[in-house]
């Protein structure tokens, strides 16, 4: 038996009536989205905003860059190479306004960037969201020459899904990612209520706090991301700071206001976060 050879992206590519020479292959993963929107959720949650993102490039990709299209893939926060789509692409020249970044807090100013036209192709379409490629060779140069690198396909799944939700114990996040996690994520720590602690990444220090009112987790947790302190008097006299929070205990429906406080001085007494941490009551 002759053993079959496994898939690769240039094989798509020349199935689709493409030359690998023609095609640069795009791997976003903007380090300046840590306190911001990755480029995924930009391409999952506001496809102008992503589109934005696309069209500014720094100068000195603009070689490898003038290749007639482009496939472009998304690094996923649970490290996956997930095909976004393949564009035509047209080099204008440098910006001649300043360019606001759509996931960061920044800017380019007129003159510091290339500027591209991009068409979303057809071509391929049916395959956004879920081709999967292994991102092998020259990791950290996210775009490549598709005829250099032949790319395994790890997976083509059947539709276009989000990761699962971890559970609530096992769920944690930075809070300036809180508003870009998945919709069913969003849903389900916006129904539960319960203990939830902050950890500095600066100093280390611990908060321990509690949801207690409508919107659960979810609603507690966006009063932090608007002001930075959620109203704490501990928090309000320190620089903001992206805390990471994570779940330490869910109550059910039938725990009053009082259950929960009960809960909330239960662990800061175990976590002694009154004595070594962030609490002041």
């Amino acid at each position: 038996m002759v053993p079959t050879m496994p898939l690769s992206l240039n094989t798509i590519l020349r199935n689709e009536g493409l030359a690998p020479e023609s095609v640069r292959l795009l791997r976003h993963q903007d380090g300046r989205s840590l306190r911001g929107r990755s480029p995924y959720d930009l391409w999952r949650d506001d496809p102008p905003a992503f589109d934005v993102y696309q069209t500014t490039q720094s100068i000195g990709r603009r070689r490898i860059l003038s290749g007639p299209y482009w496939a472009v893939f998304l690094a996923t926060a649970e490290g996956e190479t997930l095909f976004a789509g393949l564009w035509s692409a047209r080099y204008i020249g440098l910006n001649e306004v300043t360019r606001i970044w759509p996931h960061a807090v920044g800017e380019d100013p007129p003159g510091t960037v290339d500027t591209y036209e991009l068409v979303l192709q057809e071509i391929m379409a049916d395959l956004a969201g879920r081709l999967v490629i292994g991102w092998t060779g020259g990791e950290r140069n996210w775009v490549q020459y598709a005829h250099r690198r032949e790319k395994p396909v790890l997976e083509i799944r059947r539709v276009f899904r989000e990761p699962d939700f971890p559970g609530y114990l096992r769920f944690k996040a930075d809070l300036s990612r809180i508003a870009s996690v998945p919709p069913a994520w969003r849903a389900a720590l916006g129904a539960a209520r319960g203990i939830y602690l902050l950890t500095c990444p600066r100093t280390r220090e611990q908060y321990v706090g509690s949801a207690t009112g409508a919107g659960g987790f979810l609603a507690r947790w966006m009063d932090y991301v608007a002001n930075g302190h959620g109203g704490n008097v501990g928090l309000r006299s320190r620089d903001p700071a992206d805390y990471q929070v994570s779940i330490l205990e869910v109550v059910g429906n039938a725990a009053t206001f009082e259950d929960v406080i009960a809960l909330e001085g239960l662990w800061k007494s175990k976590l002694q976060s009154r004595e070594m941490g962030l609490n002041q009551n």
